[in-house]
């Protein structure tokens, strides 16, 4: 079963106030807000590592470099897309 990211913030959220012996009722939203803006962050930081990584490897193939560079972006775009559409 594909999950969303929200889905998975609050599923994390549950399980980390469950290991804390915290109610599940205590500061729900802030958890999952705070466990969702990490997440967005890690993808976000990858992404530019990756788009990084592709712009050394390519370096001496400046049309295959903006190739990777025009995809890398073009998937970025997606993403912030979807992440914005589940606020």
């Amino acid at each position: 079963m594909s999950k969303n990211l929200r889905e998975r913030a609050e599923s994390t959220a549950k399980e980390v106030q469950q290991i804390l012996g915290h109610s599940t009722s205590d500061h729900p939203k802030e958890v999952t807000d705070a466990i969702e803006q990490a997440i967005i962050n890690a993808l976000v930081q990858e992404r530019q590592r990756c788009a990084d990584v592709a712009r050394m490897c390519c370096a001496e193939d400046a049309e295959k470099a903006k190739l990777v560079a025009e995809e890398v972006s073009r998937v970025k775009s997606v993403l912030i897309t979807n992440l914005s559409s589940l606020r």
